[in-house]
């Protein structure tokens, strides 16, 4: 038998730690809905997320990092690491200061940006929306410090190091955790014969735990800096060939960044005017959609990049057409069934999970579902996205992520007039699907040979639907009197047997990458 493949390894390491980390996300959402539920007041602090989130995501979380990776490679392998590392200290420095100054920006302008007819939640209360902008400025100190933390686990990963940036987002999530158990509890929570102490701080712990994570997530990775002799340089070199390729690569990163987080937004406006429990609903059936899709398409997208970027600047356009096709084989295989398997199965532990009542068990639900659909598109996004910037093309991810907002607005607009919230989350769903699309028509047409797809999603659909007809007779027809919770677990497992003994080829491709 052959042994892995690096990718493989590397893909697999990603996804064990990504795996612990939306289970402890999935803890802190249970701890969060028992002690809040669907309330007003959850709603608050989850929309008062998203401009904090938006800046991070703009500025070092998404913008520079995808942007930085190639470029930092192709300066690792022709220069070497002190070159690396003045590039690295250029841009962050860079980036430390512009987050800075739009988190100053955002700060004074809180109000007009939640209150505002197209701001963040012109439907809630004027009590809702004070407190949502106490919290969102309240928040901009975590993006401060993920400002240079996102920009550290983008070198790491240049450096082909991915155990402390793995490691990050569980301590990440450990921080929140201790604020929903000991900082937001007016009394303390009761673990066995163990009663925690309690700070009494409400919804605002939880933002506090948010910044304590923050932290955690920055101070893990300091010793791989130290690993890879980091030496920081007190400058910003805007000249430098380099510095000038990542803002380039940057520009068109940021306008695709732009609108792809302006869906979110869009997303939570709507929802603000369907009632309390809409956003919560969308913000955890978008939790439970993404457990799948960051094991998945995350993942495998998140290994490949260095990889792909270095193949790019050796030329070696048919090893990248190959491990490309054998990914997206992988991820098509993968994602409808379990899509399908956890539609039929998840409401008797949503329910179970949250302590929530039938009604809002089912809204969870709905909302899960229509997200579900959209799990091959999204992870396919990850990996075509991915694709494009290791060949420093942003142009084209760039005119994607503008037409999925355009998509996606229209077809919510309409479908939550049908289905409530469950309609923005397929209006997500469908429109992501089409950007999946788009990326792969033209990497097909711009690298050399064929992608050979069919055969893997035929049998990627066969093993969606046995494995969803499994679970949905072990919990509607096994004459055996169980809790609904260990029947669903009991169809779902079942389910995945089925599906994987359909899907063993694409299984075999996984470890060889």
């Amino acid at each position: 038998m052959k042994k892995m493949s690096r990718l493989t390894r590397v893909s697999l390491l990603i996804a064990v730690f990504f795996a612990v980390d939306k289970g402890l996300g999935v803890l802190r959402q249970l701890i969060i809905g028992r002690q809040f539920g669907l309330s007003a007041e959850l709603d608050v602090f989850n929309a008062a997320n998203n401009l904090p989130d938006m800046l991070f995501a703009l500025i070092s979380g998404g913008a520079l990092a995808i942007a930085f990776i190639p470029i930092l490679s192709e300066v690792l392998t022709k220069q070497g690491k002190i070159a690396a590392w003045k590039l690295f200290s250029s841009i962050a420095n860079l980036a430390f200061i512009v987050t800075l100054t739009f988190s100053i920006i955002v700060s004074l302008l809180a109000g007009p940006l939640v209150r505002g007819e197209l701001g963040i939640a012109p439907g809630f209360t004027p009590e809702q929306q004070n407190l949502a902008i106490d919290l969102m400025r309240l928040n901009l100190i975590s993006t401060l410090i993920f400002s240079l933390s996102g920009l550290v686990m983008a070198s790491l990963q240049a450096n082909q190091h991915f155990l402390y940036p793995a490691i990050a987002p569980i301590l990440y999530d450990l921080g929140q955790i201790f604020g929903a158990l000991i900082l937001a509890p007016a009394e303390g929570i009761n673990i066995g014969p163990v009663q925690l102490p309690a700070f009494g701080l409400g919804i605002r712990g939880l933002v506090y735990g948010v910044i304590i994570g923050a932290v955690l997530h920055l101070a893990i990775q300091i010793p791989g800096l130290i690993k890879f002799k980091f030496k920081w340089f007190a400058h910003i070199d805007l000249r430098d060939a380099e510095v000038i390729k990542v803002l380039k690569l940057m520009g068109p990163r940021l306008l695709s960044m732009v609108f792809i987080q302006l869906v979110y937004l869009a997303r939570d406006n709507l929802a603000s005017r369907l009632g309390t429990g809409a956003v919560t609903s969308l913000t955890y059936g978008w939790l439970i959609m993404q457990v799948p899709e960051t094991l998945l398409g995350t993942a495998i997208a998140t290994a490949l990049l260095p990889t792909l970027s270095e193949l790019v600047v050796k030329e070696a356009w048919v090893e990248i057409k190959r491990i490309i096709t054998r990914a997206t084989q992988v991820m098509i295989a993968l994602a409808l069934p379990i899509c399908a398997i956890l539609s039929f199965g998840l409401l008797p532990i949503i329910q179970l999970a949250f302590g929530f009542e039938q009604a809002d068990a089912q809204m969870v639900l709905w909302a899960s579902q229509a997200y579900l659909i959209g799990v091959l598109g999204h992870s396919l996004v990850e990996l075509g996205v991915r694709s494009f910037y290791a060949r420093q093309n942003a142009r084209i991810p760039l005119i994607g992520s503008a037409f999925t907002l355009v998509i996606y607005i229209a077809i919510a607009v309409g479908l939550m007039q049908m289905l409530g919230a469950s309609g923005i989350a397929l209006a997500n769903s469908i429109s992501y699907t089409i950007l999946a699309v788009f990326l792969y028509y033209i990497l097909n047409r711009s690298l050399p040979g064929k992608m050979t797809l069919g055969p893997s999603f035929l049998r990627s659909l066969l093993a969606a639907i046995l494995g969803g007809l499994a679970v949905w007779l072990t919990t509607n027809m096994l004459p055996i009197q169980l809790a609904p919770v260990f029947l669903s677990i009991i169809g779902m497992s079942i389910g995945v047997i089925v599906a994987a003994f359909i899907i063993r080829k694409e299984l075999k491709l996984l470890l060889h990458l």
